[in-house]
């Protein structure tokens, strides 16, 4: 996700083999197969599996059309921008629109995971609570303080700048993810199989969620952030040995494989916890606890909890200091952040950044503790993560269309079949879902909506953009590091 430095129009496009991209050495070729893999292990995830375990049978309605509208699009037009381009998002954007576009696009990629770690953690306190004392799933103070004592943790162990955190996000997932999510839908259709009858109903009239209102279909704006992050995995199309036909193979398998993980265990929860007893937090181990329990093999839910909070500590530690390594280099070059931001610890991490990213999310961690309900705090956080990211897809979408008019002859390993029809449905889908996240949930029609809609719009429109704003306004000359400069 970092970006790196920029690729003036002047650069010379990339050269080597057939199909115009600088072909990588043997010994890094990898197969469609893995690529498919890859891409799965850092989308694929359990945490958004409560939220559509509502749905019932329509959570895979609500799976499918954003992978289809969104998931799609940003993993082809991302890898054309990847195979012709250099210098991730930021370059992309900025060549393709503006700077200070591009300097938007990279700060809502760093800005997201301010919201980003207390939505996460959130779901990490709930889990954790089944471990000491499952009444606590729903108490603001202890979700607070986990987020509190986790994020900080997690800067401190950042800025000693410890390595193999990669290998734990990657032991995580075998894990954290994809052994308890087998596990819960094998005992899931045991549990059926045993005559149980499934708290959600399964006939084919509920494959579309029922209508109520704009309201009921807003739970699927979070499914954009489960797909969210294609353009970091679309760097590796070079090293495919055939990116036209091998690249939209693998992205089709990566498809199918992330809706088995995400729709599997969102139908196995709600075979097993009616919706209506379902938190968005602590949903996966009500499952858990529940299942083992009619197994009578309940002593196994702390241990299955433990294996959650791991993996997603490991996810945690890996997305810290990407986003805001990114957002450091480009300020150091074009000065968008003051010199304070910019200063390197003795290990060469931006700890001023994590620090007073660290203030951010201490207050906003403080927020579970104030409102009443733990599930409301974490779908608001939900949401404000995913509009914020949505803008940087919106400017991506739109640089990919004037970065295929303006360069057309440019070598690209890859060339997006249809790109103005992908980064139409793209663009129109993202901004759909961005204005649909200003609307109350079905869930939470009991509470006050112009109260949800400031909240929302603040963190959103605030974070997103007024902030990146005046960062652009404010900067000076001065504020440029020097390539190389240790400070």
């Amino acid at each position: 996700m970092t970006a790196n430095a920029s690729d003036p129009p002047g650069t010379p496009p990339p050269s080597g083999g057939s199909g115009g991209h600088a072909r990588p050495p043997a010994a890094a070729w990898i197969s469609w197969v893995a690529l498919a893999l890859m891409t799965t292990s850092s989308v694929a995830s359990l945490r958004p599996s409560p939220t559509m375990a509502v749905y019932g049978l329509a959570a895979v309605f609500l799976y499918v059309v954003p992978a289809i509208v969104f998931l799609l699009p940003t993993s082809l037009v991302s890898a054309e921008l990847a195979s012709g381009w250099s210098g991730g998002v930021y370059n992309w954007v900025a060549l393709g629109i503006s700077k200070p576009a591009g300097f938007l696009a990279v700060w809502c990629q760093f800005a997201m995971t301010i919201f980003y770690y207390p939505s996460l953690l959130g779901y990490v306190a709930s889990t954790l609570a089944y471990v000491v004392d499952p009444g606590l799933a729903n108490n603001g103070w202890w979700t607070a303080a986990v987020i509190v004592v986790a994020y900080w943790s997690g800067v401190w162990v950042s800025s000693r700048g410890t390595k193999g955190v990669a290998g734990l996000a990657g032991g995580g997932l075998v894990l954290g993810t994809l052994i308890p999510g087998a596990l819960l839908v094998v005992l899931g259709i045991v549990f059926l199989g045993q005559g149980h009858p499934s708290a959600a109903p399964m006939s084919a009239d509920h494959l579309l969620p029922a209508w109520a209102g704009l309201a009921s279909l807003v739970l699927i704006v979070n499914n954009f952030l489960s797909y969210s992050g294609m353009e970091m995995n679309a760097v590796h199309v070079s090293s495919l040995r055939k990116p036209a036909k091998e690249f939209p193979r693998s992205m089709f398998l990566a498809m199918g494989l992330v809706l088995l993980v995400f729709v599997l265990p969102a139908l196995a929860i709600s075979w097993i916890v009616p919706a209506g007893e379902l938190s968005l937090t602590a949903g996966v181990m009500q499952a858990f606890d529940a299942v083992f329990a009619a197994f009578g093999i309940q002593w196994l839910t702390p241990a299955i909890g433990v294996l959650l909070v791991l993996a997603s500590l490991g996810g945690m530690l890996t997305w810290l200091a990407g986003p805001s390594k990114g957002l450091l280099l480009i300020s150091r070059q074009e000065g968008y952040l003051p010199p304070f931001l910019q200063r390197l610890n003795g290990r060469g991490v931006q700890r001023n950044i994590l620090v007073a990213q660290g203030a951010v999310t201490t207050v906003i961690a403080l927020l579970y503790a104030f409102i009443p309900d733990v599930s409301s705090a974490y779908w608001i956080f939900s949401v404000i993560t995913t509009q914020v990211y949505l803008i940087m897809y919106l400017l991506m979408f739109v640089a990919a269309v004037r970065l295929r008019r303006k360069h057309p002859d440019r070598p690209r390993g890859f060339r997006a079949p249809m790109l103005l029809g992908l980064c139409g449905v793209g663009f129109c889908a993202s901004l759909a879902a961005l204005l649909v996240g200003f609307v109350p949930p079905a869930q939470f029609g009991s509470g006050n909506p112009w109260m949800y809609v400031g909240i929302v719009a603040g963190g959103a429109l605030g974070l997103g953009l007024l902030v990146p704003f005046l960062f652009y306004r404010s900067r000076k000359p001065s504020w440029r590091q020097p390539e190389g400069s240790e400070s």
